[in-house]
C-alpha cells in the first residue's frame, strides 16, 4: 500500500433486516411453502436476460480501494458452504445519474452468516464479498450482461486518496 494513501479501518456490522435495509435486503432462511411477501428479495432484472450462476472467489485480503455498483440491476449474493463473510456498501443517491460518485465518509461494512443473502438495490456501493477462508464459492444473481455494460466504479486511492481495512 502506497504511504500517502489514508487507511480507513471498517468495523464490520452484524447484518441486520434494518441496519441493511439502506443498500438492500437480507434474505434468512424460511420454511418451505411459506407465500411471496416484502421479505422475498425484490428483484429489478427487466433489462435484460437474468443470470444466476456460481462464482469461485479466492481469498484477497481485507483490504478494497475500488466500490462499484450496478445501476441497471439489483444483485443477490449468498455464500455456499455456509461460510460467513464480509461486504462494504455506500447506499445509492441516484442510480440514473452516471456521474454519481459514493461518499467515502458512508462506507460501511457488515458480517454476512453463511446461511444468509443480501440483495443489494439497483445502484448500491460494494466492495466484496471479502472473507478470510482461502477460497469460497457464491451463488450470485445478476444479468448476463451486468459487468459488461452496468459496471461503475471509484477508484478510491486515486480519487480520495483512501483505502479501506475491515477490522475483523
Amino acid at each position: 500500500m502506497s504511504d500517502d494513501l489514508k487507511l480507513v479501518r471498517l468495523v464490520p456490522e452484524p447484518i441486520t433486516k434494518a441496519g441493511f435495509a439502506p443498500f438492500g435486503q437480507v434474505m434468512a432462511p424460511i420454511e418451505d411453502g411459506v407465500l411471496f411477501g416484502p421479505d422475498d428479495a425484490q428483484l429489478v432484472l427487466d433489462q435484460g436476460t437474468p443470470r444466476f450462476y456460481v462464482m469461485r472467489l479466492y481469498q484477497r485480503g481485507l483490504v478494497f480501494r475500488r466500490i462499484t455498483r450496478h445501476a441497471q440491476v439489483t444483485q443477490c449474493l449468498a455464500a455456499l458452504g455456509g461460510h460467513d463473510w464480509l461486504l462494504g456498501v455506500c447506499a445509492p443517491i441516484d442510480p440514473d445519474d452516471p456521474a454519481e460518485k459514493p461518499d467515502p465518509t458512508r462506507v460501511r461494512a457488515f458480517s454476512i452468516p453463511g446461511n444468509v443473502a443480501v440483495k443489494l438495490h439497483r445502484g448500491t456501493w460494494h466492495a466484496g464479498p471479502y472473507f478470510q477462508a482461502a477460497q469460497i464459492d457464491f451463488a450470485n444473481l445478476e444479468l448476463s450482461d451486468t459487468n459488461d455494460v452496468d459496471h461503475d466504479s471509484c477508484e478510491f486511492d486515486k480519487e480520495y486518496g483512501l483505502s479501506f481495512e475491515f477490522k475483523v
